[in-house]
């Protein structure tokens, strides 16, 4: 199982980006998902989840209401839009793969991660 996302880049306080994260492998849709970030010195966190096919998500309280995660089962992609950004979002940005359960906001249970795509908010 590969996964690879992409999609990060450099915006400004407000602005907007859509990442997405591309499977390979063994049937995606089976996949619970996450996205996780990790900032500069700091431990990697939970951003968003969402369960196989196309089940409940999850969202951390920082990101409610401006992130969106969601799923392409028949393209093997889950996305994260994210909307409202703030300098505070800066970080590496990683998808993740095969949790036992869904809504799974440990990195631990993940399975499967992908390369990370650097995200970067100016004020």
């Amino acid at each position: 199982v590969q996964l690879q996302a992409f999609g990060g880049g450099l915006v400004q306080a407000g602005g907007s980006l859509r990442l997405s994260c591309v499977v390979s492998g063994r049937t995606f849709s089976t996949y619970h998902m996450g996205w996780f970030r990790q900032a500069p010195g700091k431990d990697r966190e939970v951003v968003a989840t969402i369960g196989r096919n196309n089940g409940p998500t999850w969202y951390t309280d920082s990101v409610k209401g401006r992130f969106t995660i969601s799923r392409d089962d028949a393209k093997n992609t889950v996305y994260l839009q994210m909307n409202s950004l703030k300098v505070e979002d800066t970080a590496v940005y990683y998808c993740a793969a095969d949790p036992p359960f869904d809504g799974t906001t440990s990195r631990h249970e993940y399975d499967y991660w992908g390369q990370g795509t650097e995200v970067t908010v100016s004020s």
